[in-house]
């Protein structure tokens, strides 16, 4: 078995490019099928309300339920204080498997992180900042990361060399190899890592899934690392996705961001916010 862990799919609402316009994935299925590619993870094109998008990926998982895994998109600003109900959401009546975040977007924030937590999804997240790292893997050890791209899809070889630390020290750092472009850190990152710390991707369907499995073959592993990075370590990282959130969940959610300021000791910038979260009580 080969899982794609990284592929966008559905219409965005926006005209920035391919990534907030449509993803449609014709072309890809095609190419997947010619590479042996068997299943694929997907989340939603760029959009302005992902409530929205994830429904329409759900749709397309729906249809194909034995080819297509999914994943909720958020945004750590716009959906603050709905982060549970979407998720909750996506786990219970969609069966997605894990939650996509893009620091584009916006910082992740403690309310992904606790709902992550509640429901023991693995959180996929787009970053530029590779320190933050740091911070999301000692506050959140129970919590599986997946930074793909080795930490930068725009070809930042200093970010993706820095990367690589990282994901040695702690267990719950992942990457993927989709849009890795130099070779040479991707097989350092291997190397140092372990293969148990590396998943496949291809950031279909704009990438040619072919082309990026290709990286993965001519690593030359051994058969079962090169098995944990096409399939293994997916596996193991949804295999324990709670279907209902742990009992703790609503305080753990409620606790992490409390009505006031968030202030950037550095900037001087506080922003004011409040959150709401629906407890089920009047």
């Amino acid at each position: 078995m080969i899982i794609d862990s990284h592929c966008h799919a559905g219409k965005g609402d926006g005209l920035t490019g391919p990534w907030d316009a449509d993803a449609s994935l014709g072309k890809y299925l095609y190419r997947a099928a010619t590479a042996g590619i068997t299943r694929t993870v997907l989340f939603p094109a760029f959009h302005s309300d992902y409530a929205v998008a994830n429904r329409e990926v759900a749709r397309i998982v729906a249809r194909r339920p034995d080819r297509f895994y999914g994943f909720a998109f958020v945004h750590p600003e716009r959906d603050r204080g709905r982060v549970f109900d979407m998720i909750k959401l996506a786990v219970e009546r969609y069966g997605f498997l894990g939650i996509k975040v893009r620091r584009h977007d916006a910082r992740i924030t403690r309310e992904i992180c606790e709902v992550a937590r509640a429901f023991s999804l693995p959180v996929l997240y787009v970053m530029g900042e590779v320190s933050v790292v740091e911070l999301i893997a000692r506050e959140y050890p129970e919590v599986n990361f997946i930074i793909p791209h080795l930490g930068s899809f725009a070809d930042d070889w200093r970010a993706q060399l820095a990367m690589i630390d990282p994901l040695v020290r702690h267990p719950n750092i992942y990457t993927d190899t989709s849009g890795i472009r130099r070779f040479d850190l991707l097989q350092n990152a291997v190397r140092r890592a372990g293969a148990g710390k590396v998943l496949f991707g291809t950031d279909g369907p704009w990438l040619h899934p072919a082309v990026e499995l290709v990286k993965v073959r001519v690593l030359g592993l051994p058969p079962h690392e090169e098995e944990m990075i096409v399939s293994g370590n997916f596996l193991r990282l949804t295999a324990g996705v709670r279907p209902r959130p742990k009992a703790y969940a609503v305080t753990a959610v409620a606790a992490a961001w409390s009505p006031g300021e968030l202030r950037d000791p550095w900037s001087g910038c506080a922003v004011s916010f409040r959150l709401t979260l629906r407890t089920g009580r009047a």
